[in-house]
């Protein structure tokens, strides 16, 4: 799977997601099944979601950069409802966490945890990153470290 799409084929990829010039390296990034998120390269300082500025230093000189995808939840609720998505089942309670990754305080990021019985899934345990197809397209989620 290539990764060098113009921007026309990366949006025609992910129908209904809002690719922008901030953000189109994440999504380049998931392609190649690597999680990708902003860093600043005069501060240091890591921040999602992506931004053409810093928000710490007000440096420009931003790039997308892998993230270990290790981590611990921070946050987590459970659906019992919510619009139709191919792969996403209700019957039992969906999980969307956000994950503080490893790389920084306070750098999170959004998805699900797949793989573990909701009842494990809770605030402080221990992730890492994984990778599902969804809509024929790489998206990053979580499996909890335990149970690998």
């Amino acid at each position: 799977m290539t990764t060098d799409i113009s921007d026309e084929e990366l949006v025609a990829r992910f129908p209904g997601e809002p690719i922008t010039h901030d953000n189109a390296a994440h999504y380049r990034g998931r392609l190649r099944r690597q999680l990708l998120l902003n860093r600043c390269d005069d501060c240091g300082r890591w921040h999602a979601p992506p931004k053409p500025v810093c928000p710490d230093c007000w440096s420009w000189r931003v790039a997308a950069q892998p993230v270990s995808g290790d981590g611990e939840i921070f946050m987590a609720i459970f659906l019992h409802r919510g619009p139709a998505v191919p792969g996403v089942d209700y019957s039992t309670p969906y999980p969307v966490v956000t994950v503080e990754l490893a790389e920084q305080e306070g750098l999170r990021f959004t998805s699900t945890v797949v793989g573990a019985d909701n009842a494990a899934i809770r605030i402080g345990a221990p992730v890492r990153l994984a990778w599902i197809e969804r809509n024929g397209v790489p998206l990053p989620v979580f499996e909890l470290k335990e149970s690998v």
